[in-house]
């Protein structure tokens, strides 16, 4: 695996289970508002803001955790759509996050965006397998 491809694939190990989990409403109830779970909206929110994404400028990730510019278009969606959601949960708590009004659109983008996110692994899994 060339260089490029591995920088890829390791930020994709974070930033594709992170959308994922924006789009479940059922797996977000279930972890999220659990104090015992180590995964919180907090850690989704630095995995795509700070540590393997920019969600606000995701051009730059272009080549390092998105592969395409509809992603990069999707996160930037993403990111506008968590700002909103964030400007609605004065507490900054996972519970006022969900109930916001502005939480079934960050799930239903980062439903898109997971859709597109997968597919283009799914293809370059299916080039991998290929020059094999």
């Amino acid at each position: 695996m060339c260089e490029d491809a591995r920088l890829i694939a390791n930020h994709r190990v974070h930033v594709v289970p992170a959308v994922l989990a924006l789009a479940n409403p059922p797996w977000q109830q279930d972890v999220w508002l659990d104090p015992s779970a180590f995964e919180s909206l907090d850690h989704v929110f630095h995995t795509l803001f700070d540590d393997f994404c920019d969600a606000d400028e995701p051009e730059r990730f272009l080549g390092v955790s998105l592969r395409t510019e509809e992603e990069v278009a999707r996160m930037r969606e993403l990111g506008i759509a968590l700002n909103a959601a964030a400007a609605q949960a004065p507490n900054d708590t996972d519970e006022e996050y969900l109930q916001s009004p502005s939480w079934p659109k960050v799930v239903a983008v980062a439903g898109r965006l997971a859709q597109v996110l997968v597919a283009n692994d799914l293809k370059e899994l299916a080039a991998l397998h290929e020059s094999t």
